[in-house]
């Protein structure tokens, strides 16, 4: 599976950090506390739909003591419509800018026909996406930041037969509201991030009730694997 590339960023502090060779290790490398071991487990146990396949990849080291990510992508045969990376973020002793001590960091991308890449309204509707996906799913969530990028390509000289690429992406993160044990239902969380990305990539819902906001209209072709 391709990794989403470029930059993660919070809004809080960057995800240009060097990555970790081993998985969920503490910055020390020590063993992760129970709320920690509680929300990675939750995470992998979560049922995910089946044109969604994702698996663990390193994660940065320094934005927190613990960090577990993953990366994720919408498959349709041998195609890619859309793919992204979600990490997850502990700080056992609390961050003031999270105010929890918990954090989920993504980057969603997935590429658009060019005409509707140039929809002024583009970036709303994408962040609407990301907070859709969250209500939907009746979580609750503070401190969210984040920002909506639209590229675009144009080829010239010996690449000029290619036509205009444009892309979207999402790169966001939010706190997610602790429950017993101190430790967020991040099972639910990974989910609707998950329906994001099958929004983003222009798949219908799940199930009746599952988008509250507007689906993808249109979008480029999907690229093959």
């Amino acid at each position: 599976m391709a990794a989403a590339q470029g930059r993660l960023s919070d809004g809080k502090g960057g995800m240009d950090e060097a990555k970790n060779t081993g998985e969920d290790l503490g910055q020390e490398g020590a063993a992760p506390p129970l709320p920690f071991r509680t929300a990675v487990d939750a995470m992998r146990g979560a049922r995910l739909r089946p044109q969604i396949e994702v698996e663990t990849t390193p994660a940065p080291t320094r934005l927190a003591p613990y960090a577990h990510a993953l990366e994720a992508a919408v498959v349709d045969g041998e195609q890619e419509l859309a793919d992204g990376r979600l990490v997850l973020l502990h700080d056992p002793a609390g961050h003031d800018a999270w105010r929890g001590t918990f954090r989920l960091v993504t980057l969603v991308r997935a590429e658009l026909e060019p005409e509707m890449a140039a929809d002024p309204l583009l970036p709303e509707v994408c962040w609407s996406w990301l907070t859709g996906a969250l209500s939907a799913r009746d979580l609750t969530y503070g401190e969210p930041s984040g920002t909506v990028t639209r590229a675009s390509s144009h080829y010239f000289g010996g690449l000029s037969e290619r036509p205009a690429a444009s892309q979207i992406e999402i790169r966001a993160s939010w706190t997610p509201r602790e429950g017993p044990g101190g430790v967020p239902d991040t099972a639910a969380h990974l989910v609707a991030w998950c329906d994001l990305l099958a929004q983003v990539a222009g798949l219908p819902p799940a199930a009746p009730g599952d988008a509250s906001v507007v689906t993808l209209p249109q979008r480029r072709g999907p690229q093959s694997r």
